[in-house]
Protein backbone atom coordinates (compact mmCIF):
# COMPACT_ATOMS: atom_id res chain seq x y z
CA UNK A 1 0.00 0.00 0.00
CA UNK A 2 1.78 3.02 -1.00
CA UNK A 3 1.47 6.79 0.84
CA UNK A 4 -0.27 9.25 -1.54
CA UNK A 5 -0.46 11.97 1.14
CA UNK A 6 3.15 13.22 2.18
CA UNK A 7 3.49 13.25 6.66
CA UNK A 8 3.37 17.21 7.57
CA UNK A 9 6.67 15.85 9.55
CA UNK A 10 8.73 15.76 5.90
CA UNK A 11 7.53 18.55 4.17
CA UNK A 12 10.29 20.40 2.35
CA UNK A 13 11.96 23.11 4.25
CA UNK A 14 11.07 25.53 1.13
CA UNK A 15 7.37 25.31 2.22
CA UNK A 16 7.96 26.57 6.03
CA UNK A 17 9.57 29.79 5.33
CA UNK A 18 7.27 32.23 6.12
CA UNK A 19 6.90 35.25 4.43
CA UNK A 20 9.12 37.26 1.84
CA UNK A 21 10.88 40.65 2.42
CA UNK A 22 8.76 42.34 -0.22
CA UNK A 23 5.28 40.96 1.19
CA UNK A 24 6.49 42.27 4.41
CA UNK A 25 7.34 45.62 3.02
CA UNK A 26 4.07 45.58 1.42
CA UNK A 27 2.23 45.23 4.60
CA UNK A 28 4.24 47.85 6.22
CA UNK A 29 3.75 50.47 3.43
CA UNK A 30 -0.30 49.53 3.75
CA UNK A 31 -0.57 49.89 7.38
CA UNK A 32 1.75 53.44 7.73
CA UNK A 33 -0.76 54.48 4.63
CA UNK A 34 -3.94 53.64 7.29
CA UNK A 35 -1.94 55.38 10.07
CA UNK A 36 -1.31 58.46 8.11
CA UNK A 37 -4.75 58.57 6.69
CA UNK A 38 -6.66 57.97 10.43
CA UNK A 39 -4.23 60.14 12.25
CA UNK A 40 -4.80 63.34 9.54
CA UNK A 41 -8.47 63.10 9.99
CA UNK A 42 -8.41 63.04 13.59
CA UNK A 43 -5.89 65.59 13.91
CA UNK A 44 -8.22 67.84 11.83
CA UNK A 45 -10.81 66.95 14.05
CA UNK A 46 -8.98 68.25 16.89
CA UNK A 47 -8.65 71.51 15.22
CA UNK A 48 -12.31 72.12 14.11
CA UNK A 49 -12.79 71.51 17.86
CA UNK A 50 -10.72 74.17 18.96
CA UNK A 51 -12.81 76.35 16.78
CA UNK A 52 -15.81 75.41 18.37
CA UNK A 53 -14.23 76.20 21.76
CA UNK A 54 -12.96 79.82 20.57
CA UNK A 55 -16.58 80.76 19.52
CA UNK A 56 -18.02 79.47 23.02
CA UNK A 57 -15.24 81.33 24.98
CA UNK A 58 -15.21 84.99 22.77
CA UNK A 59 -19.33 84.20 24.05
CA UNK A 60 -18.85 83.49 27.24
CA UNK A 61 -16.34 86.62 27.47
CA UNK A 62 -18.70 88.84 26.16
CA UNK A 63 -20.71 88.14 28.44
CA UNK A 64 -17.70 89.08 31.35
CA UNK A 65 -17.47 92.65 29.48
CA UNK A 66 -20.79 92.97 29.63
CA UNK A 67 -21.02 92.60 33.26
CA UNK A 68 -17.99 94.51 33.73
CA UNK A 69 -19.81 97.42 31.94
CA UNK A 70 -23.10 96.79 34.53
CA UNK A 71 -21.18 97.17 37.50
CA UNK A 72 -19.05 99.78 36.58
CA UNK A 73 -21.07 101.68 33.79
CA UNK A 74 -17.93 101.48 31.12
CA UNK A 75 -16.78 99.01 29.27
CA UNK A 76 -13.12 97.96 30.16
CA UNK A 77 -10.44 100.13 28.08
CA UNK A 78 -8.56 96.92 27.79
CA UNK A 79 -9.20 92.95 28.71
CA UNK A 80 -6.78 93.23 31.44
CA UNK A 81 -8.78 95.18 33.27
CA UNK A 82 -11.18 91.86 33.65
CA UNK A 83 -8.54 90.77 35.67
CA UNK A 84 -7.26 93.43 37.78
CA UNK A 85 -9.05 96.30 39.00
CA UNK A 86 -7.73 99.43 36.64
CA UNK A 87 -7.44 102.65 38.79
CA UNK A 88 -10.46 104.52 37.18
CA UNK A 89 -12.95 101.98 37.60
CA UNK A 90 -15.33 102.48 40.68
CA UNK A 91 -18.07 100.06 41.36
CA UNK A 92 -15.65 97.12 40.05
CA UNK A 93 -16.41 93.67 41.49
CA UNK A 94 -13.99 91.73 39.90
CA UNK A 95 -12.42 89.38 38.47
CA UNK A 96 -14.59 88.78 36.00
CA UNK A 97 -12.17 86.56 34.20
CA UNK A 98 -8.97 84.61 34.44
CA UNK A 99 -5.83 85.61 32.80
CA UNK A 100 -5.80 82.29 31.22
CA UNK A 101 -9.35 83.18 29.55
CA UNK A 102 -7.83 86.19 27.37
CA UNK A 103 -6.27 83.74 25.42
CA UNK A 104 -7.58 81.25 22.80
CA UNK A 105 -7.37 77.87 22.25
CA UNK A 106 -3.67 78.39 20.55
CA UNK A 107 -2.55 80.51 23.08
CA UNK A 108 -2.72 83.71 21.17
CA UNK A 109 -4.11 86.75 22.77
CA UNK A 110 -7.71 87.42 21.85
CA UNK A 111 -8.46 91.03 20.07
CA UNK A 112 -10.61 93.53 21.90
CA UNK A 113 -11.33 96.57 19.89
CA UNK A 114 -13.64 98.92 21.42
CA UNK A 115 -15.55 100.66 19.52
CA UNK A 116 -16.25 97.43 17.22
CA UNK A 117 -17.35 97.68 13.54
CA UNK A 118 -21.16 96.70 14.03
CA UNK A 119 -21.34 96.01 17.75
CA UNK A 120 -20.02 98.20 21.14
CA UNK A 121 -16.87 96.16 21.12
CA UNK A 122 -15.42 93.07 19.13
CA UNK A 123 -13.71 90.34 20.57
CA UNK A 124 -11.20 88.17 17.65
CA UNK A 125 -9.13 85.17 17.77
CA UNK A 126 -7.07 85.41 14.88
CA UNK A 127 -7.45 81.40 14.69
CA UNK A 128 -4.90 78.42 14.67
CA UNK A 129 -2.21 80.96 12.11
CA UNK A 130 -2.69 83.41 14.91
CA UNK A 131 -2.74 86.22 11.35
CA UNK A 132 -6.00 88.36 10.35
CA UNK A 133 -7.79 86.74 7.43
CA UNK A 134 -7.02 82.85 6.28
CA UNK A 135 -9.50 79.89 5.71
CA UNK A 136 -10.43 76.81 7.94
CA UNK A 137 -9.16 76.85 11.18
CA UNK A 138 -6.94 79.28 10.52
CA UNK A 139 -9.90 81.90 9.70
CA UNK A 140 -10.57 85.14 12.18
CA UNK A 141 -13.46 84.07 14.67
CA UNK A 142 -15.50 87.16 15.84
CA UNK A 143 -18.19 87.45 18.57
CA UNK A 144 -21.79 87.62 17.67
Amino acid sequence: MSRTRSNPAFRSVRSQQGFSLLEIIIVLVLIGGILVLVGSRVMGGADSGKVKLAQSQLQTLSGKIETYQLDTGSYPAQLSDLVAQPGNATGWLGPYAKESELQDPWKNPIEYRIPGESQRFDLISFGADGKAGGDSVDADIKNE
